[in-house]
């Protein structure tokens, strides 16, 4: 037969929450900047293909 700790937490189930996986340092890092993924993607998907349209027309390079 098993004994149960003889000093038990009686906080244990009110500070529980701290150990839930959307509290992690990984999570609190990703939620920081929640658009950023899809904004560097459309940004860099803007940029190539204006590079591409851009050196496919040689006339649209404007001058400085």
């Amino acid at each position: 037969m098993s004994n149960p700790p003889l000093f038990r937490d009686p906080w244990a189930k009110r500070e529980a929450w701290r150990k839930h996986p959307v509290f992690t340092n990984r999570a609190m890092f990703s939620s920081m900047f929640p658009g950023l993924g899809i904004a560097l993607v459309a940004f860099t998907t803007y940029v190539v293909v204006d590079n591409f349209y851009s050196k496919a027309q040689p006339g649209a390079q404007q001058k400085h």
